[in-house]
């Protein structure tokens, strides 16, 4: 019966032992060929500028084999935004929004935080000025719905945003309108 207990006691201990190295290495990441920021950000329901800020990055640049922080020191004061009505609006604004595809001539469908929009044709990305909306920031178009501020463009200065759609039909339906968009924490 003794032995029963001990090997009970040392199977708790291992299980709980190796339980806690598996979260201890869940709040890093080891960037890998071919990974971007955004891709990690995605994988562990985080925003770009959070990866940047936990990791003191002043650039998207990152490395194969860097190791990145991808967890949240401190989660009492945070919320994730959702979609509904409990989401924290941290900024309202109009902006002037017009709609691009990634099936264009000349168009590599890779935007500028790395977000390959021909693989992800139903993912919504917004192409934004980013000393207005920062990239990586989660947004909630009028007419649009939620999105990520994933990408720039030449002519996306100041209150201008650009819609992503999977097709040119639907990039025209939308054509340029203002909308209201909230910059959601």
């Amino acid at each position: 019966m003794r032995k029963h207990i001990v090997t009970i006691l040392f199977a708790v201990v291992l299980l709980f032992g190796s339980t806690t190295e598996g979260f201890a290495a869940s709040s890093t990441y080891t960037v890998k060929n071919g990974d971007t920021l955004y891709k990690i950000a995605k994988m562990h329901n985080v925003t770009v500028n959070e990866l940047k800020s936990w990791n003191g990055l002043k650039s998207t640049v990152i490395k194969p084999n860097q190791k990145l922080k991808v967890t949240k020191t401190n989660t009492s004061n945070k919320k994730t935004p959702s979609r509904s009505d409990d989401d924290i609006v941290l900024k309202e604004i109009t902006v002037s929004a017009s709609a691009y595809t990634a099936n264009c001539n000349g168009c590599s469908g890779i935007t500028s935080t790395g977000i390959n929009l021909k693989r992800n044709p139903d993912i919504k990305v917004i192409a934004v000025d980013p000393s207005v909306i920062p990239l990586g920031t989660k947004v909630y178009v009028e007419g649009y719905g939620y999105a990520i501020a994933g990408d720039t463009g030449g002519s996306i200065k100041g209150n201008k945003i650009d819609v992503f759609f999977p097709t040119k039909g639907e990039a025209y339906k939308w054509g340029r309108k203002d909308v209201k968009i909230k910059i959601l924490k």
